[in-house]
């Protein structure tokens, strides 16, 4: 089974292959929001934000994230198709497309800045221990592991590494670092001090629910494995809430307690800490590569909606060393503009699909999906609707894109991008998704 399992393509999952429950779909996202990547993204809200309102920020954000995360994990588990294709029911077969190439871009991303992270935090540990960095060595060493964890699949990875290792180690990592940041100087201090302004409560909001939602359109690509509905539902969503919120509040408090001039710093930081901060970051810098697993893997997956003839195992190939290739090339700068960037996209994409499963009697049967017409024009002009809003609230991409945008005189609302941006995408597909159906013979609905 796990061979059979291990490449499955975009066809509906078989009974035979749905062998992961709740806890072990818990463990698998838990393990994944176990990330360096998520503590930067909690030193970036600090100190433009007060210590108080970023962790307010990241309670609402990583509460609104989740919800959306479980519910896209739960549909992913009903309709048993990676989540790529199971956009072709909304969007239709070729409407699917563009959020597939839109996806694989992210996932590719989100390989390299993760490849990064973990390079950068391994050449900070050999530094301090051995007197050199070596990050492109460590680039190439974690590029090959997660190579081989994409190569292994889902399954073999929650059996063979999640509940054996990670389960274990993890954990222990968190809590460490967490009583080293809890016990640095100044605590006191960082909580009683004005933010420095730069960024509204809502606007880290929106960046808390990026982080989240970023893997919205992966998580089918897991849940479709999942034994029930209900397990993927709160699996998903419990499994990746708990670390989510523990890191990003890590990151913002260690920012002010130890003295760390920006997110970036981080790594070498927790490096110099002691050798049992040593310790906890090389476990967290090991855990880290699942992360890179699951965005090469998952851009693997998303491929096939477009080529699904092409071997798994080969997309898995490419997609890992374009991240490797990124990640030699690059550096980590722009976090904060990739992660809005990635909110305006995905937040209306899941708007839309959750409108048309809902319509659809919260149940896609495998005709939705591979019977979908071509184009499906009013739920992705509802999905364009819903991009349109954020970026008019929260513009960000290139100079000239935002220097366009800001030229429309957007309102300062108190309420971010996020929840505008889902309303007016939910809300527009609702009403064309309902029309459309109608508008169908009696036959056609039957």
């Amino acid at each position: 089974m796990s061979g059979e399992s291990t490449s499955w393509g975009i066809e509906p999952v078989p009974e035979r292959l749905r062998v992961l429950g709740g806890l072990e779909l818990g463990l698998l996202w838990g393990n994944l929001g176990v990330s360096l990547l998520v503590v930067v993204a909690g030193a970036i809200l600090v100190p433009a934000l007060s210590l108080p309102r970023a962790l307010v920020a990241i309670v609402a954000g990583c509460l609104i994230g989740n919800l959306m995360l479980a519910v896209a994990g739960a549909i992913g588990a009903q309709a048993r198709v990676p989540g790529m294709t199971l956009l072709r029911a909304p969007l239709g077969a070729r409407g699917s497309l563009l959020p597939t190439v839109i996806n694989v871009v992210q996932c590719l991303g989100w390989t390299v800045f993760e490849l990064l992270v973990i390079a950068t935090a391994a050449a900070a540990l050999s530094e301090e221990i051995f007197g050199f960095e070596a990050r492109w060595a460590w680039t190439l060493v974690f590029g090959a592991a997660a190579l081989g964890l994409g190569l292994l699949g889902p399954i073999g990875v929650v059996r063979a590494v999640v509940r054996r290792a990670a389960i274990w180690i993890v954990p222990l990592a968190v809590v460490y670092l967490a009583w080293w940041a809890l016990t640095g100087s100044g605590l006191g201090e960082a909580w009683r001090s004005p933010g420095a302004g730069g960024l509204s409560t809502w606007q880290g909001i929106d960046i808390v629910v990026a982080v989240t939602v970023s893997w919205i359109p992966l998580a089918a690509d897991y849940t479709r494995f999942s034994r029930t509905q209900r397990g993927a539902f709160w699996g998903t969503g419990i499994g990746y809430l708990v670390p989510d919120v523990l890191l990003l509040a890590l990151g913002a408090v260690v920012l002010l307690t130890r003295d760390i001039a920006d997110a970036a710093a981080l790594p070498a930081a927790v490096a110099a800490g002691g050798i049992v901060a040593l310790l906890a970051l090389v476990a967290l810098t090991a855990a880290e590569t699942d992360e890179a697993f699951a965005n090469a893997y998952s851009g693997a997956v998303s491929l096939q909606n477009l080529a699904p003839r092409v071997s798994q195992r080969l997309l898995v190939t490419l997609t890992t060393t374009l991240g490797i290739v990124g990640a030699l090339a690059l550096s980590l700068t722009s976090f904060q503009s990739f992660l809005f960037l990635l909110g305006s996209l995905f937040v209306p994409l899941f708007a839309v699909l959750l409108a048309d499963w809902l319509v659809a009697g919260r149940s896609y049967e495998r005709d939705d999906v591979f019977a979908a017409p071509a184009w499906r024009v009013g739920p992705l002009a509802a999905w364009v609707g819903g991009f349109a809003v954020y970026q008019w609230l929260s513009p960000t991409g290139p100079a000239w894109w935002v220097d366009q945008v800001e030229r429309l005189d957007p309102p300062s609302w108190e309420i971010g991008a996020t929840i505008p941006a889902f309303v007016v995408s939910f809300g527009a597909a609702l009403v064309v998704t309902v029309l459309g159906r109608r508008s169908l013979p009696r036959t056609a609905r039957a």
